[in-house]
């Protein structure tokens, strides 16, 4: 129970309660199963105080000092926190359900077990903090620093995640399902999100469907003269019901053009790689064929010869044999029986493997 000559002095005045802090720092205050529900406890210094089962439902702790406090238990249900000082805090099983923690520091707090269900951690800090098994339900982390915090076993049903730092955190068996529902959980937040979105968004599953099975990534050179064909390739393929792509990688490729050119493939039905003339593409390709089953249709003008490296990719099924064309019309005129039926058909030979 709290001690009543500190109870007395916190509800008296937070300008009596400072004086009387001053006075005696070596004392902890002892505040544990007081009833401070709706109090007015902003700016006010509660460091290393034990509020441990303390009623603090819908407490005003704007800027209050909580630094190695206990709160263990407290209920804080839609307090506000704004802006609160709670580093190295033991929050263990509180009940923080709709509290603002708007830009609070939470560095280093113990929030295991915790009820964060719609609280509010939009700029909150909570580098290194601990949230094994919190609950953090339709809680909203908007730009929120979760830097080498533990997030293993937290439910994170309907949880809003925006700009969230996550380096060096621990996340391990997040629980993406509601209370009432079968239990999925996965090791990543932002992954988590968008599972939550697969599996609970029918448009989000038919826009999917649709990329699977339309988008079409186009390689080649972005000459004059190149994209001609590049241009010509891309409005045929729409008149055929594909969603083509047209990627420039005229300038060198760089690491981040190179993963883009990966993700692209990845949501592609196939790829069309123009080998005439070739600058970036074997890199390109060196970056997709090992590692990605998706057919890949080689074009090369019937004057060239294709760059010797590419002998090396004949031992990947789902490469194949480049198509010979003489003129632009000709390709255009022979797009769906050379290109399109053979890129279809080994997409289907491979779903099957």
């Amino acid at each position: 129970m709290a001690n009543r000559e500190h109870l007395d002095l916190l509800k008296h005045s937070i300008e009596n309660w400072h004086g009387w802090r001053k006075q005696h720092p070596e004392i902890l205050p002892d505040l544990s199963e007081a009833n401070l529900s709706t109090a007015n406890l902003s700016a006010a210094d509660l460091s290393r105080a034990n509020l441990t089962g303390t009623n603090l439902v819908t407490a005003h702790l704007w800027r209050a000092d909580l630094t190695l406090t206990n709160l263990s238990r407290a209920n804080l249900t839609g307090a506000d926190l704004t802006l609160t000082n709670l580093s190295r805090a033991n929050l263990t099983g509180a009940n923080l359900m709709a509290a603002n923690l708007g830009r609070a520091d939470l560095t280093g707090a113990d929030l295991s077990h915790a009820n964060l269900m719609a609280a509010n951690l939009t700029g909150a800090n909570l580098m290194a903090a601990n949230l094994t098994g919190a609950d953090l339900s339709r809680a909203t982390l908007v730009s929120t620093n979760c830097t080498k915090a533990i997030l293993t076993d937290c439910r994170i049903y309907g949880i809003s995640a925006w700009d969230v730092e996550l380096q060096g955190a621990t996340q391990n068996s997040l629980i993406i399902a509601g209370h009432e529902q079968p239990l999925i959980s996965v090791d990543n937040l932002k992954i988590a999100q968008f599972i939550y979105l697969l599996l609970n968004n029918q448009e989000i599953r038919d826009v999917i469907d649709i990329v699977a099975k339309k988008f079409v990534l186009i390689l080649g050179r972005f000459t004059l003269e190149r994209k001609k064909v590049l241009d010509a390739l891309r409005d045929e393929l729409r008149q055929h019901n594909y969603l083509p792509i047209l990627f420039d990688f005229e300038k060198p490729s760089s690491r981040n053009l190179t993963e883009t050119v990966s993700i692209l493939a990845h949501l592609s039905r196939f790829i069309i790689a123009d080998l005439t003339d070739p600058r970036s593409i074997p890199n390109e390709l060196r970056a997709i064929i090992p590692i990605l089953r998706v057919p890949v249709q080689p074009l090369l003008n019937i004057l060239e010869e294709p760059y010797g490296m590419f002998e090396d990719f004949k031992d990947y099924p789902w490469v194949l044999p480049p198509y010979r064309y003489i003129d632009l019309p000709t390709l255009l005129a022979t797009l769906e029986e050379q290109i399109i039926d053979p890129a279809e058909q080994k997409a289907h030979e491979l779903m099957k493997l």
